[in-house]
């Protein structure tokens, strides 16, 4: 009997030892070997709160992960289970369980982007925030004229007050978090290119500054053209005269505008209306870009007074006021 249990015991000892030197090496394996990610890779989501657990049965049902016990095993085992954490990942191709963890551990998440047109108004750039799917509207019921203070900057207008440009963020980030981060980045941008300014401007402030640059963005789409455009306003503003451009007066319509610009427009009197009223706009009527701040804080010299469209994109720009009107007749009446 005593012989049997010995026979019986030394081969259970055998069968353990085959099965565990089995598992060590297909460990090693799961380790070493590269996860089944697509050539495109994929985006995985972990929520707050999961556990290693949670995360590694959700691989293994994404097809990502072959042994979910092996890769709880090797989280505990470096230390790391407790430290994943949450949000959006992109796994690339080839990538190993080491590489995964240090991924989830190190909160590398997946970034979106939101690019922020020059020329656009704040209501487009609401409405651009309330559509991507991967920022949480929190600001909806928010008036534009409270926005700024809702952020917790000085009180005042929000149109004009947000960079251009393209900016990138993990899923989840709030609207709040956006503005607050694209309006710093004005203010800064601002703030500098106001301290570099030519000398005797007639602009008394950083914020004139951004009225200015914002007609600027919306009167020319050739970048060419900015600091040309610029060096008129500033011309005019010199000697008092109305601005008379188009943008303000269109802003100033609001939802009543369809698309065309009438003479009876040009008439209607809005704070906006720089046919009907002297100076600058009471606020920006656009988000300018960097070029068209920097324009208008160095515009030309070559005293131009006026300009008109071309009807390519381009303008034809005059000193004088008969030259303007030639202009006009050759390239608005084609006369």
């Amino acid at each position: 009997m005593r012989d049997t249990l010995f026979k019986v015991a030394g081969a259970l000892l055998i069968v353990v030892s085959a099965v565990g030197g089995w598992m060590m090496l297909d460990y090693r394996a799961f380790r070493t070997t590269p996860l089944a990610v697509p050539e495109r890779g994929i985006v995985i989501s972990v929520t707050p709160g999961s556990s290693i657990k949670q995360v590694s049965y959700q691989l293994h049902e994404q097809g990502i992960v072959s042994h979910p016990r092996y890769f709880v095993w090797h989280a505990r085992w470096r230390g790391l289970a407790e430290k994943i954490k949450a949000g959006e990942y992109l796994i690339e191709p080839r990538t190993t369980v080491d590489a995964l963890l240090e991924q989830l551990v190190s909160g590398q998440v997946l970034q979106h982007g939101l690019t922020v047109v020059e020329g656009w108004t704040f209501a487009q750039l609401r409405r651009a925030l309330q559509l991507h799917d991967k920022i949480t509207v929190t600001l909806n019921d928010v008036p534009n004229d409270e926005m700024l203070e809702i952020l917790g900057f000085d009180p005042g207008p929000a149109e004009g007050w947000f960079l251009p440009d393209t900016y990138h963020f993990p899923s989840g980030t709030t609207d709040k978090e956006f503005y607050r981060r694209a309006h710093v980045a004005m203010k800064a941008f601002l703030q500098q290119e106001w301290e570099k300014r030519e000398a005797n401007l007639p602009l008394k402030t950083a914020y004139e500054a951004l009225i200015l640059a914002s007609i600027v963005e919306r009167e020319t789409a050739v970048p060419a053209e900015r600091r040309l455009i610029a060096g008129v306003f500033v011309n005019r503003l010199r000697k008092n005269m109305r601005l008379q451009t188009d943008p303000t007066v269109i802003y100033g319509l609001g939802e009543e505008y369809d698309g065309n610009i009438r003479r009876r427009d040009l008439s209607r009197d809005t704070p906006y209306n720089t046919y009907t009223r002297g100076g600058l706009p009471p606020t920006p009527i656009a988000l300018p870009s960097r070029e068209a701040i920097s324009a208008v804080l160095h515009p030309d010299h070559r005293g131009y007074l006026y300009f008109v469209a071309r009807g390519d994109g381009s303008h034809y720009f005059s000193a004088s006021l008969e030259e303007h009107n030639d202009a006009v007749r050759k390239y608005q009446l084609g006369k």
